[in-house]
């Protein structure tokens, strides 16, 4: 099969690998859609030691079974393998799992690649009426549902109203915008600082975007999710939440600094890590894509997988106006 193999910082080739090959309670499944990720970034960038080289990095994926009894059925791929038996898996936080492992890292291979091997659970199967290009933003979506899930229920139950904001036009922030607006917040605003990006995002309707010269001392949020993850968006986070509010922060752009927690200790404010999703986020996540409840979800660009190492260096670069690029291999059935 012909997949896209990182080879080391900023390199990645076009090449021929050995077919995936499915094991007990795995299906193979056959690529169509494979969106580019900010963890492949830093895999790209040398920055990822769970990634090393050489790998098929790509996780948030949808295609067609090949083979058995579900043979060319479409599915969006959950790429999030666990245990399912130890106690944190039962309790339904797999994302939790000890021994969680997610494709795309060592020792799973990912889904920049016409084929991929996944276990049968981590398997969506889509309508006929939603496209794969729909069916690949699940995974990066449902980061966002489960944060705006997680932050919702530690908010105090007496605002009956609140408002949110999420940093970053990226497509986890674009999916935690419109994700908390489909669990019911109306009042959301998403802050994107580059004006290419920014211009861009106007075409989603569901969503107020604003730039930074936009905020101001006297506008705050009982909710602010941080979908980048740099110490400025966590210094905007500290600055613009409400007393009493919540700050949920999946990004992992780095780890040092931006926390004001002064402030956050004297003002009450609670500081959530979220990271990935449980299964039934996923689920809900495809459901309400299914759904329609997050809009039209046309803020792709998508680009043969042939023209992947252009397509990041061209993100990396900051060539590139959409959240998302998403990659297509050659070859479907």
């Amino acid at each position: 099969m012909k997949a896209l193999l990182y080879m080391g910082p900023k390199q990645l080739d076009y090449q021929d690998v050995p077919d995936a090959v499915p094991q007990e309670g795995e299906e193979l499944v056959c690529v169509s859609h494979v969106g580019i990720c900010g963890s492949d970034m830093h895999a790209y960038l040398g920055h990822d030691e769970r990634r090393p080289a050489p790998l098929i990095l790509g996780h948030e994926a949808a295609g067609f079974i090949q083979g058995g009894e579900n043979d060319g059925k479409r599915v969006a791929i959950n790429p999030l393998v666990s245990c399912l038996k130890c106690s944190v898996c039962l309790s339904g936080r797999e994302n939790l799992c000890a021994k969680r492992q997610i494709i795309s890292m060592f020792p799973r291979e990912g889904a920049f690649a016409e084929l991929v091997a996944i276990p049968r659970n981590n398997l969506v199967f889509i309508p006929d009426h939603v496209s794969l290009t729909k069916a690949a933003l699940t995974e990066p979506i449902a980061c966002g549902w489960h944060a705006s899930r997680m932050v919702q229920e530690s908010l105090d139950n007496s605002i009956t109203k609140p408002s949110a904001l999420i940093l970053g036009g990226g497509a986890i922030g674009v999916g935690a915008a419109l994700s908390i607006k489909a669990q019911g917040v109306q009042n959301v605003t998403l802050l994107e600082t580059n004006p290419v990006r920014r211009d861009y995002l106007a075409r989603i309707r569901e969503i107020n975007v604003i730039g930074l010269n936009e905020l101001t001392d006297n506008i705050m949020f009982d909710i602010v999710i941080d979908g980048v993850g740099f110490a400025g968006t966590r210094e905007v986070a500290t600055k613009y939440v409400l007393p009493g509010g919540v700050i949920a922060h999946i990004g992992l752009g780095d780890n040092e600094g931006g926390l004001d927690i002064r402030r956050m200790t004297l003002q009450e404010i609670t500081f959530i890590g979220t990271y990935t999703y449980t299964q039934k986020d996923f689920n809900q996540t495809a459901i309400a894509i299914f759904d329609d409840r997050l809009g039209e979800l046309n803020w792709v660009e998508k680009r043969s997988l042939s023209e992947g190492a252009q397509a990041f260096k061209d993100i990396y670069e900051g060539q590139c106006s959409a959240p998302k690029i998403i990659l297509q291999p050659e070859i479907l059935p």
